[in-house]
């Protein structure tokens, strides 16, 4: 590892093939994930579904993603990568078969939500990841992961409507579907056998309390209180949505009663958060070097918010928003341009990093916001005037900037507090989850034009906010088991 330089292809090297082993899982889960979006008409017609319906069913499909996510980073630290990614594989899989055999608009609802739990699968292997790259190569090894993984919407929008075609009939689409659960069934089994969460001799860092992060002054608790309130008002508001008010999934008594959940489920986590807390606000000193500023989570929350949130709702609607705009298009063409969009995840999100680690934490993500929004201000424009080979371009330049914020945003992720970071994980991707909830609610009542341009207001606002993140120097330091002090490159 003394080369910043990282060679993909050197499959000799343990911490290359546990690279690849664990993009593969993280592209697996999003391909379950966002197996339903290319086959929308299929399965509109299959449930007499109006669009309104299915507006839901896309907000409902990225909801539990926001505390799973807070979860999944929880055990991830706690317990380890490989068990915790082998687990999710493997119910997310059940999960899927249970999607593809619903019969009515409630059962797919259900499951659809559900299938949500298996996009915190990105959590795992941040930390994962972190574990076996130094800090001048872990921008560049997480965008890989991030980006090849990510790329599964876009494989699943490709492949799944000509998948549900060669089995034909009016199953063709559970099939196609099925088959992508299965998968990831078996390859639970893969991960499990092939990982390890630390290359040997390493010490795996666990937080010295679970149930919520250390913060290190009583300003950050606060902050941090006030950072999850955000996650439970779109939570409160999907139940608004889902209420007689909205699409009606919900009766009004069901929904008074999630909201009760909802201020049940917040109260118990701030217990925890004060638990976890409780020796540093009672006046117990924190060693100078175990102090971090919590403010660096909350801008990488926020930037994460308008990067991945953005990126999950549009690929929840480019699909469909070709097939609407351009006429006469086929559905397996509207898949394969819709998918364009997660396409540049390849490039974008390694790359991203990448720069991230030579260019600088805060110069980079500057830069990357800025494009986004030129991106959406643009794709605010497209309508059926436009060529269908501009639209893709500008389809494509604006996921490049969206997916190389998104590559530096976890670039720095694994550099600000090394025993935490599923827990940093989970809450800045909990944040992505926030956003799509939040572009996703708000498409439900404007037309595609509008809605882009939310999106890039919101970055406007971003940028600003991401001028205040500190680039990481020097070292952090975690304590051994044995209570000597381990020192971490941050540079």
């Amino acid at each position: 590892m003394s080369s910043s330089k990282l060679n993909l292809l050197d499959v000799t090297r343990e911490n290359i093939r546990l690279l690849h082993l664990t993009w593969f899982a993280f592209f697996l889960t999003f391909v379950v994930w966002f197996s339903h979006a290319p086959l929308k008409p299929l399965i509109m017609e299959a449930f007499d579904m109006d669009i309104s319906q299915w507006k839901a069913l896309l907000i409902l499909n990225v909801a539990l993603t926001i505390p799973a996510r807070i979860v999944v980073g929880i055990l991830v630290d706690r317990f380890g990568p490989r068990i915790v990614y082998s687990l999710l594989l493997a119910s997310g899989g059940l999960m899927c078969l249970a999607f593809a055999s619903a019969q009515t608009y409630e059962q797919l609802a259900l499951t659809r939500f559900l299938l949500g739990f298996v996009g915190a699968g990105f959590v795992i292997g941040i930390r994962l990841v972190g574990e076996w790259f130094p800090a001048r190569q872990v921008g560049l090894a997480e965008g890989v992961y991030g980006g090849w993984g990510n790329f599964g919407s876009a494989a699943a929008a490709f492949t799944l409507p000509t998948v549900a075609l060669m089995f034909g009939g009016d199953d063709g689409w559970r099939y196609a579907i099925g088959v992508t659960g299965l998968m990831a069934m078996a390859y639970s089994i893969v991960f499990y056998l092939r990982a390890r969460n630390t290359p040997k001799g390493s010490t795996y860092f666990k937080p010295k309390k679970s149930g919520g992060l250390e913060v290190t002054s009583k300003k950050d608790f606060y902050f941090y209180l006030a950072m999850n309130l955000p996650m439970y008002f779109i939570l409160a508001v999907l139940a608004w949505k889902l209420s007689p008010s909205g699409v009606g999934l919900l009766t009004q008594s069901t929904t008074y009663l999630m909201y009760l959940v909802l201020i049940v489920l917040c109260a118990y986590q701030f217990s925890q958060i004060y638990r976890v807390n409780k020796d540093m606000l009672q006046g117990a000193e924190v060693p100078e070097h175990d102090k971090y500023k919590f403010k660096q989570v909350a801008i990488l929350d926020w930037a994460y918010f308008v990067t991945f949130g953005s990126e999950l709702a549009v690929v929840s609607m480019l699909p469909a928003f070709f097939l609407e705009t351009f006429e006469g298009m086929s559905l397996a063409m509207a898949g394969a341009l819709g998918a364009a969009y997660a396409f540049m995840n390849l490039v974008a999100r390694p790359g991203g990093g990448y720069i991230s680690d030579k260019c600088g934490r805060r110069l980079s993500m500057s830069i990357f916001i800025v494009g986004l929004t030129i991106g959406y201000f643009t794709l605010s424009q497209v309508d059926a005037g436009w060529p269908v080979a501009l639209a893709v371009v500008a389809v494509m330049f604006c996921s490049f900037f969206v997916q190389a914020g998104e590559g530096a945003v976890f670039a720095m992720v694994p550099l600000v507090k090394r025993r935490m970071t599923g827990q940093i994980a989970g809450m800045a991707g909990a944040y992505g989850n926030v956003g799509a909830v939040t572009f996703l609610t708000i498409y439900s009542f404007v037309d595609a034009s509008t809605f882009f341009m939310v999106i890039g207001g919101c970055a406007l606002v971003i940028f600003g906010v991401v001028q205040f993140l500190e680039e990481p120097k020097g070292h952090m330091t975690e304590t051994n088991e044995d209570g000597s002090l381990a020192q971490i490159e941050l540079t």
